[in-house]
């Protein structure tokens, strides 16, 4: 690990790397999707647990470009777009239970996608929430 990267606040290093990891999720989704519609309920199985359908692949490539272009902006932008895209998981986890099975899941949304975007929610909001925060010591 380089010495700038060592020293990359939490956000800036957060948003860089769960950016780079969707936009993979995004692109691998596409291999498993063959054959479902872009808004299909149901969708292929991506790792064999997690469904997906063209919709969720689309949503995770444009959720993964937001967390880079945050992280190569700046310390303020990475916590902004971490703390956003935290509060849509979180958003998503608890609507998302009262859609599978639904015609309203557009995101072909199954349990393991529940867990993954609760534990999305968590990292992302706690560290938006809970690191780069500037401290002012006063001057006597």
């Amino acid at each position: 690990m380089s010495s700038s990267t060592a020293r990359m606040a939490p956000n800036r290093l957060l948003g860089l790397v769960f950016g780079a990891v969707y936009i993979l999720v995004g692109l691998l989704g596409f291999t498993v999707t063959s054959g479902f519609g872009f808004f299909a309920t149901s969708g292929g199985l991506l790792l064999g647990i997690f469904e997906v359908n063209a919709f969720h692949n689309v949503a995770h490539l444009l959720i993964g470009t937001a967390l880079i272009i945050g992280g190569l902006k700046s310390t303020a932008a990475a916590k902004a777009v971490n703390g956003t895209v935290g509060a849509a998981y979180l958003l998503l986890g608890i609507v998302g239970l009262f859609l599978v099975g639904t015609a309203f899941n557009v995101l072909a949304l199954n349990s393991a996608d529940h867990v993954l975007h609760f534990a999305s929610a968590a990292v992302l909001l706690g560290t938006a929430l809970g690191t780069d925060k500037r401290t002012k010591t006063a001057i006597a």
